[in-house]
């Protein structure tokens, strides 16, 4: 193989590795949805939730790129996980009552 075409096959090794996390993530309510009623997500609950973790996966790894200093890195990671969690408390639960709230 080219030198090219290694560092190509890394880059899409970490992007890959990102998108298969996002799945085994969502498994876990899928699964769950086999064994109870008290986990009901429709298909659109997937998608959104397959959205907003892709979304958040391939920003970090933006971040993780294109950030130079290590400070620039935690502040811009610890701002992305903060907002993911946010919107993913509130299309649970709707902590601020938003017209798009869970619950």
């Amino acid at each position: 193989m080219e030198k090219n075409t290694i560092s190509l096959f890394k880059q899409n090794k970490r992007l890959l590795g990102i998108l298969f996390s996002v799945v085994v993530l969502l498994c876990i309510p899928f699964v769950a949805m086999q064994f109870t009623q008290e986990v009901a997500w429709s298909s659109f609950d997937f998608l959104v939730a397959f959205c907003l973790l892709s979304f958040t996966g391939l920003s970090f790894e933006f971040i993780m790129r294109n950030t130079k200093t290590t400070y620039q890195k935690v502040l811009l990671t610890a701002l992305l996980l903060m907002a993911f969690l946010l919107i993913w408390i509130e299309l649970a639960v709707g902590i601020f009552g938003s017209p798009f709230a869970g619950s």
